[in-house]
């Protein structure tokens, strides 16, 4: 593939992604619903091979990934709460150890302190603004996770017949291309979520281990939120160790929140060098550099959730870009 054609295709991705910004909720939501039925597909699929009919097995999949997450968030809303309990009573002793830190630097933390709080009353306005669009965000959130939740079970259901469908009202000769390339795309995102799910499981059970051993409070939730930040390449495993780092020096000092970080980086590298090169393959093996692109650019264009979707779809386009799809290439979404 020349690199005039690879040039071709990076400006319609951009011009895709223009329009589609002003409709965000929306394409976010069918991404997120795409995303959803990659993860989910396999199952379906194993429980139609158990004879169920299309239906059956999406209920029975959808059911069994609700009452997942209702036992999730029973297991992890109880320690959280008797954690943050216990991580209030040792701030005090932390704030006492930082206070004598700045003094032996020559700072005067209550001056800084007392400045912060002018500069946040001065811009009680902004404040009450932001909390505003916080609200209106939220509500976005929520309708668009309840579209992508919607948008999926229909996917699962019966993708594979809605894109026949849409590729047909394309003219003949670009047929067979749009659905090879579809079952492309959709074999890469499955790969990639799949993935990541894996990978970031691996690293929440090592970490929330190590948490647990350590004695660091909210071990489980961080554990839960190291996977979380496995669908933010680089930058979630950064952020998820720095809080983890932050509640094991409150809690337990410089000593164990020092532990923590050289368990997360090793961790991280084990990940990094062994584990995610075996399940991801060379084909999702994209460097670095243009993963903290695509999330800059993600975030600049869909906020917080196109960070999370920023690898994802590059992956895909990579994948569009580097491979011709094949003519025997696999039907998209079936259960």
């Amino acid at each position: 593939m020349g690199p005039w054609r690879a040039l071709g295709w990076v400006g319609i991705a951009a011009v895709v992604l223009y329009c589609l910004s002003f409709v965000g909720t929306v394409v976010l939501s069918i991404i997120i619903g795409i995303f959803i039925t990659a993860l989910l597909h396999p199952p379906a699929r194993w429980v139609a091979r158990r004879g169920y009919n299309r239906a059956a097995a999406t209920i029975i999949v959808f059911a069994g990934g609700l009452l997942l997450g209702v036992g999730l968030f029973a297991l992890l809303v109880p320690p959280t709460i008797a954690s943050v309990t216990e991580l209030q009573a040792s701030l005090g002793r932390v704030l006492e150890e930082v206070h004598r830190l700045a003094a032996y630097f020559g700072l005067d933390d209550r001056r800084l302190l007392a400045q912060a709080r002018q500069w946040l009353s001065q811009r009680d306005q902004q404040i009450t603004t932001g909390a505003v669009a916080g609200v209106r965000i939220a509500g976005e959130i929520v309708v668009g996770a309840v579209l992508a939740v919607i948008l999926a079970v229909y996917f699962v259901h019966g993708g594979d017949r809605l894109w026949h469908w849409l590729t047909g009202l394309f003219p003949s000769p670009a047929r067979e291309r749009l659905r090879d390339t579809g079952a492309l795309a959709f074999s890469v995102v499955g790969r990639y979520i799949r993935g990541v799910a894996i990978v970031g499981a691996v690293d929440a059970f090592f970490i929330g281990v190590a948490l647990w051993i350590l004695g660091v409070p909210i071990a489980l939730p961080l554990a839960v939120l190291t996977w979380v930040g496995a669908f933010l390449p680089v930058v979630g495993a950064f952020l998820a160790g720095l809080l983890a780092a932050v509640v094991a020096f409150v809690a337990k000092g410089w000593l164990i929140a020092l532990i923590v970080v050289g368990v997360t980086v090793l961790v991280q590298q084990l990940e990094g060098h062994v584990l995610a090169p075996q399940i991801y393959g060379k084909a999702l093996d994209l460097p670095g550099a243009v993963i903290l692109v695509a999330i800059t650019v993600g975030s600049v264009v869909f906020g917080i959730p196109g960070a999370f979707l920023a690898a994802p779809v590059t992956s895909v386009i990579v994948a569009l870009l580097s491979q011709e799809p094949s003519a025997g290439a696999p039907a998209p979404a079936r259960a």
